[in-house]
């Protein structure tokens, strides 16, 4: 539900620290009101009992404003809000509380598994579309460049790919956010929510596909432009090669810094820059667990891709569409159109099945970097109809699993 109060970015230009979450519904920039004279009574680490504010204390104890505090621990010396609490509100695909990277990767597959019709049709429609253009540049330039088939191959159709990269994180990202409020959207629906923001969008992936390529280049310009003056001492050239080498990590950084930007742009409905700024700040001091999950995804979706295609290419072996030599089996120019066209479905089978699951990884990841600095789950909560009330804080659909790091 992407209009819903609960995605809007909070007011203040400083963002809160990890571990520290402010009050929901108070602005960080607008000052609260005073603090009460009396002060707070110690809380006993019993779920259910008042404070002076007659409000049930089962979250831990409360601040000036009479909100739980974030992140700070109680004084009966329990751990802070989010990590002991044994039910947390679970309106839709996630528990509504700072997820694991287990819980993470377990949302995105629920995801997938419970929204099927709408998550399948989308990625099914995207992968057959980006694999008939594979197939097309194939066969349009199959064997008659020589050398740089491969290379041509990749460049004709990174331009499709693109836009099917875009299209497929705009669509998914609007099915995941109403995912983790329980309800679900049609692929027209989706599509509705997101087409006001795909020019944006593509701008956004433009921009940081140029940033990490433009860090790459500018680090092997000295040995491209060392081998085009016809120098050829393999020394210096090994040394120039590793100076390229040492921009990949600052290119990796920039990936990482950056990759909140997407879903930021999409569910507060804000600009580029904005976005970009966004992801700044919620990635900052998260930048390695970040990078592990994400780099945890990504080889999961390579292992059930490559799961998938050795099927594919044995029944192809079988039947004869390609034989055991060399060539056929690591160099796809001297493939038989019969293969090219049997890979094609192993990849769409493929694409099918990663592409949401990446997708509702970035998503998750926003979501869960929200709660953990902006107390973006109460704002959830409220979202998703669950009264502030009963025995669990939120009256309904209660997570029984313990929360986690």
């Amino acid at each position: 539900m992407t209009d819903t109060p609960g995605w809007a970015s909070p007011s203040s230009s400083e963002p809160p620290r990890d571990g520290v979450r402010p009050p929901a519904d108070t602005p960080a920039a607008v000052p609260g009101p005073s603090a009460p004279p009396q002060a707070t009574p110690g809380w006993t680490g019993q779920y259910g009992q008042n404070n002076q504010y007659g409000q049930n204390n089962q979250h831990g104890p409360y601040d000036q404003y009479g909100r739980p505090q974030w992140g700070r621990p109680s004084p009966g010396g329990r751990p802070p809000y989010g990590w002991d609490v044994p039910h947390s509100p679970r309106p839709g695909v996630i528990p509504l509380r700072p997820l694991g990277v287990g819980e993470l990767l377990d949302g995105s597959v629920n995801t997938v598994r419970r929204h099927w019709r709408t998550v399948l049709a989308l990625s099914l429609g995207i992968a057959v579309v980006a694999q008939g253009g594979t197939v097309l540049v194939d066969l349009l330039v199959r064997g008659k460049t020589g050398a740089a088939t491969q290379t041509l191959r990749l460049l004709a159709a990174m331009p499709l790919q693109l836009l099917l990269d875009v299209l497929a994180a705009a669509l998914l990202t609007i099915v995941v956010s109403r995912a983790v409020l329980g309800r679900s959207a049609t692929a027209g629906e989706a599509w509705r929510d997101a087409r006001p923001r795909l020019l944006q969008l593509l701008g956004l992936t433009l921009l940081t596909l140029l940033m990490g390529l433009g860090v790459g280049l500018l680090g092997f310009a000295p040995l491209i432009g060392y081998r085009a003056g016809g120098a050829a001492e393999p020394a210096t050239a090994g040394l120039l090669f590793l100076v390229g080498l040492l921009t990949l990590p600052v290119a990796a950084w920039l990936w990482i810094r950056y990759s909140l930007a997407a879903p930021a742009l999409m569910l507060e409905k804000q600009g580029v820059a904005t976005a970009l700024s966004r992801s700044r700040r919620l990635v900052r001091g998260s930048w390695w667990r970040i990078f592990g999950i994400t780099l945890l995804s990504k080889v999961l979706s390579l292992v059930v891709a490559v799961v998938i295609a050795v099927p594919f290419r044995f029944v192809g072996l079988l039947l004869g569409f390609e034989t055991l030599d060399r060539q056929g089996l690591t160099d796809s120019t001297h493939q038989g159109v019969a293969m090219v066209v049997v890979m094609a479905v192993a990849g769409i089978i493929a694409g099918t099945l990663t592409t949401p699951f990446m997708a509702a990884v970035g998503v998750l990841l926003y979501i869960d970097q929200r709660i953990r600095r902006e107390a973006l789950d109460i704002e959830l909560a409220r979202a998703a109809g669950l009264p502030e009330s009963g025995g669990t804080g939120w009256g309904e659909q209660p997570d029984q699993t313990p929360a986690r790091r």
